[in-house]
């Protein structure tokens, strides 16, 4: 989840100040960029516990990535982030609620520079948490670890969301302390462009739960799902999350899913540098001026940032598209999750497969492998085959687009090399959770705890 940052203190007058808010993200497709966002859950080598704020854990490693040129995000007082400088001034280092580290990368050109980002940050952590005697893990639910053994991480908004998750679903505790998730963010050149992308990777999300599953376990046992990180969402809070019917409905734009997301009840407001809990309230109410908290205050555009943050949608537009359903994983298939949304996405003759693929099926059908595909995977069951069938077909479609980009790396390599994992698994190889089951049940004998160092992200490589 995002840092603090700037406020503007501009008051909103008139919905439309908020669908031009998002209309400002449009950019030609020169300036197109791709955005990679990574979470990690660290743990101890010794007791494979994950590590505190403090002492001896997520602080330190806050601290000692500063040798590298990332500078401090406090919230009152406390160390909650980083802001990159120089090479890495568009990137950020964040915590998510249980400690669960976070990279929100810089806007590259190619994956290949996705590549050299990833790898870079990966050598960073190495370097700060290896004497500390921490490592991380790139798993899409926490394998091992009890809601009460999380630890809770010093940020105003999280206590917020603490005490108000309860009341609105069974699971919103786990989300926030024991899933990671990897998320692809991409540009859009109009509003009828975002539209046909919002439709396109709405549609599409429940197969990218399904290809990247990669949390088999809860609490040291196998958990029945194979994306136990999916299965939470279905159950965290209906008001903010899922695919939004609006995305389909005629006329969707800017405005209507504007209008969306101030029907979705507000978290906290910031002022002064501090967050104000106003949970449950209607953020349509306080830009009438309306809202007993804040008796004749109106909102701000910044209010409306921070909003737009407390939204989570599989897919969530912001001045960007963020693709939402995946679970964290290796490096090789980070890099595939934002090959797989390039492809698709950034060449206009696979967009316009995608959509054409897409379009054959009432929306709904989508929607509804939501709540199968967690435990199914791939083999749920999809028109007259199975997922893997539609896997295929977007797979390729994604590779077509990747060859029409042409950027190539020194060894004269286009994008294509990044969608490698996701061919194998969806031409009939496992997934990473299947690999991961299959390793409990024969090569550890149910010893869940190998997967610490087996899954440790700085021990795997890019070409898995």
């Amino acid at each position: 989840m995002s840092n603090p940052g700037e406020v503007d203190a501009t008051p909103i007058t008139d919905r439309r100040q908020l669908a031009e808010y998002l209309a400002a993200g449009c950019k030609p497709p020169g300036e197109w960029r791709i955005g990679t966002e990574h979470e990690r859950f660290g743990f101890d080598r010794a007791t494979f516990r994950p590590p505190p704020y403090e002492p001896n854990g997520i602080r330190a490693i806050l601290e000692g990535l500063q040798r590298f040129g990332w500078t401090p995000i406090l919230d009152q007082g406390r160390l909650i982030g980083l802001k990159g400088t120089e090479a890495q001034k568009q990137a950020a280092v964040s915590l998510e609620p249980g400690g669960q580290l976070e990279l929100s990368g810089g806007l590259m050109e190619t994956l290949h520079d996705t590549k050299d980002e990833l790898a870079r940050f990966f050598e960073q952590i190495r370097t700060v948490a290896e004497p500390m005697g921490l490592g991380f893990v790139p798993l899409g639910f926490h394998p091992t670890a009890r809601r009460e053994d999380m630890p809770w991480m010093p940020k105003s908004r999280y206590a917020i969301m603490r005490r108000y998750m309860p009341k609105k679903g069974r699971l919103g505790l786990d989300m926030m302390l024991r899933t990671c998730t990897v998320q692809a963010n991409l540009d859009f050149e109009s509003e009828a462009d975002m539209v046909r992308k919002m439709r396109v990777s709405a549609a599409l999300q429940p197969l990218a739960t399904a290809l990247f599953a990669n949390s088999p376990f809860l609490e040291g046992r196998p958990s029945g799902f194979l994306s136990t990180r999916a299965h939470v969402w279905t159950d965290t809070d209906p008001d903010r999350t899922g695919i939004p019917a609006v995305i389909f409905e005629s006329g969707f734009g800017f405005e209507r899913y504007v209008d969306w997301v101030l029907d979705v009840p507000m978290y906290f407001i910031q002022r002064e540098g501090r967050f104000i809990d106003l949970a449950g309230c209607s953020f349509r109410a306080f830009m009438a001026g309306k809202l007993p908290e804040r008796p004749g205050e109106i909102a701000t555009m910044g209010d409306f940032a921070d909003h737009l943050t407390t939204v989570f949608p599989d897919v969530r537009l912001k001045r960007f598209i963020e693709m939402r359903g995946a679970d964290a994983g290796t490096p090789a298939m980070m890099l595939a999750q934002s090959a797989l949304w390039v492809g698709l996405l950034y060449d206009q003759a696979a967009l316009a497969a995608a959509y054409a693929l897409v379009s054959r099926y009432p929306w709904q059908d989508f929607a509804a492998l939501r709540a199968l595909v967690p435990r199914r995977g791939l083999a749920t069951r999809w028109q007259k085959g199975t997922l893997r069938d539609l896997a295929r077909d977007v797979v390729q479609i994604a590779a077509d687009g990747l060859a029409a980009r042409k950027r190539l790396n020194e060894a004269g390599q286009d994008e294509r090399i990044y969608l490698t994992p996701l061919q194998a698994i969806a031409e009939g190889g496992p997934t990473q959770a299947e690999f991961w089951l299959d390793r409990y049940f024969h090569e550890w004998g149910g010893a869940i705890h190998r997967i610490f160092p087996e899954s440790e992200l700085f021990n795997d490589t890019f070409s898995r």
